[in-house]
């Protein structure tokens, strides 16, 4: 499975959030009490940008409809989206972040 360093430690600090891309997709990292999460950039409702949306805790709002969902899980928390977003794998090394994806 392929990795991608997609930050450095502290670059995000918490309750923020960062897009980044990694490969082909465009992810949102997402530092929660210093702890960081990674999710997909698109919100299952209507596409909207998640990463211009707001953190609140672990839950990260669409900036355009007001969907949320938990970035630690995925699970939509608050319509009107109904299906979850990915989340994928983090990791770190050194100072680096990494992100890993699906093959």
């Amino acid at each position: 499975m392929p990795e991608y360093r997609i930050a450095r430690i502290g670059e995000v600090t918490p309750g923020k959030t960062k897009i980044i891309q990694a490969g082909k997709k465009e992810l949102v990292l997402c530092n929660v009490e210093g702890v960081y999460y990674c999710i997909d950039n698109v919100c299952t409702h209507d596409e909207g940008p998640l990463g211009e949306g707001e953190l609140m805790g672990d839950i990260i709002e669409c900036p355009r409809h007001g969907a949320q969902f938990n970035v630690k899980t995925g699970e939509v928390v608050a319509m009107p989206a109904v299906v979850p977003i990915s989340t994928y794998p983090v990791k770190m090394e050194g100072d680096q972040i990494i992100v890993t994806l699906e093959g």
